[in-house]
């Protein structure tokens, strides 16, 4: 794979999820991989809070359904805590509201616990690459609510520049800033004011929510 130089170096992961057995269950399982490693775990969204800023995992596998402050709640106050793990939903719930809530807020990835445990291991070392990842029979729920305002932004297209255009279509291929940046030979600084600039103007959310859009133009 011409990503190869992307590798997993060892990726940290904190789990979260107020059902011990699970947690026990996906350690278990990422400790199988080399390059995955769990460093933290929190049984309710209080604690993975505070986790989170303690030892600032790569990545976060959060659950949805939690007793007190759950997932969703949890997402946002570690988003507005300027949390910058990428944080991956793993839930039970394939309600429409909840996807798109966890998408809105600033999830990076949304994944069913009813997976194959090989593919949610696949999915994680995706996330963990910095790339989007969503259970496939996810992807229509978003593609159907962000088509609501689709007729305006097909012409906002327009309104972007040929740069915003380039970075647009790796956003849409499910990639991260660091390795759009790569990819494009600018700086991920760079790559984050052009993300930013493309949401304003589109009237995007979120880089998922530019994704799914992306690839339903196509």
């Amino acid at each position: 794979m011409s990503e190869s130089s992307a590798t997993l170096e060892s990726a940290t992961l904190m789990l979260v999820d107020d059902h011990p057995l699970l947690r026990k269950g996906l350690s278990q399982l990422i400790e199988l991989e080399d390059d995955l490693e769990v460093i933290a775990e929190a049984s309710s969204g209080a604690e993975a809070l505070e986790l989170a800023k303690q030892h600032e995992p790569d990545l976060i596998l959060l659950d949805l359904n939690m007793q007190g402050m759950d997932g969703l709640e949890t997402l946002k106050a570690m988003r507005e805590a300027q949390i910058e793990s990428r944080i991956i939903m793993l839930t039970v719930s394939d309600n429409d509201e909840d996807v798109v809530c966890a998408i809105t807020y600033g999830a990076d990835g949304y994944l069913l616990k009813d997976m194959d445990p090989d593919q949610i291991l696949d999915k994680i070392k995706e996330a963990a690459l910095g790339k989007m990842v969503i259970s496939d029979k996810l992807t229509h729920i978003l593609a159907g609510a962000i088509r609501k305002g689709d007729n305006s932004r097909t012409s906002l297209l327009a309104s972007l520049t040929s740069r915003e255009h380039d970075i647009l279509k790796q956003i849409a291929k499910g990639l991260s800033n660091k390795l759009i940046a790569r990819e494009l030979d600018i700086s991920d600084g760079t790559v984050k004011v052009h993300v930013k600039h493309i949401l304003k103007k589109l009237g995007l959310r979120s880089r998922v929510e530019a994704a799914v859009w992306m690839v339903n133009q196509n």
